[in-house]
């Protein structure tokens, strides 16, 4: 049924009245790439030497730690460093390999307060983790302890953990606690970031119900030697989860000189 004249009158001034702000919206904040600043032809976008520097990790993949492997083994095929130190959660996933341009959007992001790329990780995820998602029960984030939050004034692991859920239609359960403040990771090898996150996370008893009997997907940013999301996994388990996957925006993919 065709809609009256006068609505189709109103609803063509609204979609002119649209465009014509964002056309000055654009004038006084032009689209540019989020890395480099080139301008662009649209907004929270990369141009293509920025999406050049990205390094995507795709199979084939370590089954448990999300490596990527030098060759196709099998789809449950496990890396040499999963075996040696087989990990406390069950699977990890990431989007991108943490250098360069993954690099500088991270951290832009987590310490400078820039969320434009936020969209991007998201998809990034969402791809990289089709498969825990689908599985999982609940998704939960990496938690920050209450004095760096008031510092960052946002934990950059909720709002993807949020995004995510939202775009599957997963309840988010913010069930972990960090209850001992540990100096930042960066820097530390192996053994010293174990041992700095070693019972720093906890579940409250109040939050445990939501966990228990539940396939839990834990959100990071970034994914280095994997000791904060191994404690976080111990910390979900111990309150009664079945099964703990992670997925993360980025991970190091050279363990042997982690940066983050």
């Amino acid at each position: 049924m065709a809609l009256p004249s006068h609505i189709e009158r109103t609803s063509g001034l609204r979609s002119w009245a649209a465009a014509g702000l964002r056309y000055l919206g654009d004038l006084v904040l032009p689209p540019v790439c989020i890395v480099c600043h080139d301008p662009l032809d649209r907004h929270n976008a990369l141009c293509p030497r920025c999406w050049n520097g990205l390094r995507f990790i795709r199979p084939p993949l370590c089954h448990r730690l999300g490596l990527p492997l030098p060759y196709d083994a099998g789809d449950q095929a496990v890396s040499s460093m999963a075996l040696r130190h087989p990990p406390l959660y069950d699977r990890a996933r990431a989007a991108l390999a943490f250098d360069g341009v993954a690099r500088e959007l991270i951290h832009a992001f987590k310490y400078a307060d820039r969320h434009e790329a936020v969209p991007l990780f998201s998809q990034w995820m969402s791809d990289a983790g089709r498969a825990l998602i689908a599985e999982a029960d609940v998704i939960a984030p990496v938690p920050l302890h209450p004095w760096r939050l008031l510092r960052r004034r946002f934990n950059q692991s909720a709002v993807l953990a949020g995004r995510l859920a939202r775009a599957h239609d997963k309840p988010m359960v913010l069930g972990l606690k960090r209850v001992r403040y540990t100096q930042q990771q960066v820097g530390l090898a192996f053994g010293e970031r174990r041992a700095n996150v070693e019972g720093a996370f906890r579940v409250p008893p109040g939050r445990a119900q939501a966990l228990a009997g539940k396939h839990v997907l834990l959100i990071d940013d970034v994914i280095t030697t994997g000791a904060t999301v191994e404690a976080c996994a111990l910390a979900l388990k111990d309150a009664g989860a079945t099964a703990v996957d992670v997925l993360a925006v980025a991970r190091v993919t050279d363990l042997e000189r982690p940066t983050a």
